[in-house]
């Protein structure tokens, strides 16, 4: 393939071709080429407009972050080198005087003030909002510095600027997050080449980026949906990386000779979501019942392998203000039934289960089946990635009524998870409880960290007492990878290709 200059990328709609057959993409025999698959293609590369594990594990390599963590999960410096905070309110930070984008031109302090006005812009309606609202003011306060100021006090600052992408602003400000989607530019260590619709997004080595170069000169990321075909890419050596495996398939990676199994816990808290807006999920005891109803240990241990961890929280122990001795709904279908049957409302209507591909359907069919064996009514309603992500950021009113799904915020802070799922304001939440709100509000503001870390435990006892939302376990996350790929995977699930390698 020829490639186009990078002013024409920039300049131009990038040419689609649909009707490219998946096999027709096939790995470099010089290992020149990486080839990940992943369960769809992005919903977006505008890192400012999503940030669901298939576009993050892309556009996170074609920018850099304000700040980033280590392997250990330390967070260390990247566009800025240092910090020092100057007040409650007030942090500055030096930026990196020797970082151009992918176009030449310099990252000045600008590019970062740009990038903090754009996102926090309510208009410019990002998902990712409620994570960076406390900064109410970006400013250049001297050479290679920003001033941050944020609305009072707000602990979690750090942990969320780890993933701030910093965008440049002669580009996206002259751009819709449409545009940009189509041609981004970052100064990450690999650059945007091409995204052939529905086949797979192509990203090119950085040959001039100021950090650890990444390996790969050409790196393919594909969307492939069915996990089965995923793990076959990988033994046939069309794939040299595959994401989201479930127990059965890593097995059939392990003995099948080729390919070798990656895994990790994470952050990621896998949740049952109730829409208490609609009826007849507004009666409390119908959502503890359905907590009761279902066999989170059953899950873990009879199908995913006893990998992850149940967890009573919404919180998972790689974040900060995990609490010990929070007690969730122990598994009782006797229990459950009484409380249905007492119910004034009966629930007799049918209720739509979200799902989309990228969740394990094993674990999203064995819900359904635990709640039917309780006498409820649940119907699995499949979307692609796309549409589920539209359908959850709504208005509770227009939301499903059931969801099961999986969080991360890539930043391991309670305040990246619980605030977007459980605060009011928010387009992803379920829930509407004062309370709750003013407690997260407070958390957000309180710099004590034993202070902060009970303000959650209390916040997370209260969501378990009223069944606002149901926490299932901490997932463990399993890639199929070559045998000769060397890679280190971490807790916030970043595919950060400039950390791989091939075995000598």
């Amino acid at each position: 393939m020829k490639r186009k200059s990078l002013a024409a990328r920039v300049a131009l709609p990038v040419v689609l071709s649909l009707g490219v057959a998946l096999t027709a993409i096939a790995p470099a025999h010089a290992k020149e080429q990486l080839t990940v698959d992943l369960v769809n293609e992005p919903s977006s590369l505008d890192p400012h407009q999503q940030w669901n594990p298939d576009s993050y594990y892309v556009y996170r390599n074609i920018f850099d972050n304000m700040v980033t963590r280590d392997n250990d999960g330390q967070i260390v410096p990247q566009i800025a080198t240092e910090w020092e905070r100057l007040s409650d309110t007030e942090v500055v930070f030096t930026i990196r005087d020797d970082v151009t984008f992918h176009d030449g031109t310099p990252l000045t302090a600008e590019d970062v003030v740009y990038t903090v006005k754009r996102i926090t812009d309510p208009e410019f309606g990002s998902p990712q909002l409620g994570q960076f609202n406390k900064i109410v003011n970006a400013e250049v306060t001297g050479d290679n510095q920003v001033t941050l100021t944020t609305d009072g006090a707000y602990p979690a600052l750090m942990a969320q600027l780890v993933k701030l992408s910093i965008v440049p602003k002669h580009i996206a400000s002259t751009m819709t997050s449409a545009e940009f989607n189509e041609a981004p530019v970052g100064s990450g260590p690999y650059v945007f080449e091409n995204w052939d619709r529905g086949v797979s997004v192509t990203v090119i080595k950085n040959e001039e980026y100021w950090g650890d170069m990444g390996p790969f000169e050409t790196v393919v990321f594909r969307g492939v949906p069915d996990a089965a075909t995923r793990v076959a890419d990988l033994q046939a050596g069309a794939a040299d990386l595959v994401v989201t495996l479930n127990t059965d398939l890593a097995q059939q990676v392990e003995s099948g000779g080729k390919g070798k199994v990656l895994t990790v816990n994470t952050e990621r808290v896998a949740y049952f979501a109730l829409n208490s807006a609609l009826a007849p999920l507004d009666q409390p005891d119908l959502r503890k019942a359905i907590g009761y109803a279902i066999d989170r240990e059953g899950i873990v241990e009879g199908l995913l392998g006893g990998y992850p961890q149940v967890v009573d929280q919404m919180l998972s122990p790689a974040h900060f203000g995990w609490a010990e001795g929070i007690e969730g709904f122990e598994y009782d279908p006797d229990k459950a039934r009484e409380l249905i049957a007492g119910l004034e409302t009966a629930p007799e209507m049918e209720m739509g289960l979200a799902t989309s591909p990228v969740f394990d359907q094993r674990v999203v069919q064995a819900i359904q089946q635990m709640l039917t064996d309780v006498g409820l009514n649940v119907a699995i309603n499949t979307t692609d990635m796309a549409t589920w992500l539209k359908d959850q950021q709504t208005s509770p009113e227009q939301a499903p009524m059931l969801t099961f799904s999986r969080w991360s915020c890539a930043c391991q802070d309670p305040d990246g998870i619980m605030y977007p799922l459980l605060h009011s304001s928010s387009n992803w939440s379920r829930v509407t409880d004062t309370e709750i709100d003013a407690l997260l509000d407070e958390a957000r503001s309180e710099l004590d960290e034993e202070k902060r870390a009970d303000l959650y435990a209390q916040i997370n006892r209260k969501a378990v007492e009223n069944a606002d939302i149901l926490p299932l376990y901490q997932a463990a996350i399993i890639y199929g990878a070559a045998d000769s790929l060397e890679w280190q995977p971490t807790s916030n699930e970043s595919l950060f290709l400039n950390r791989m390698s091939w075995a000598e």
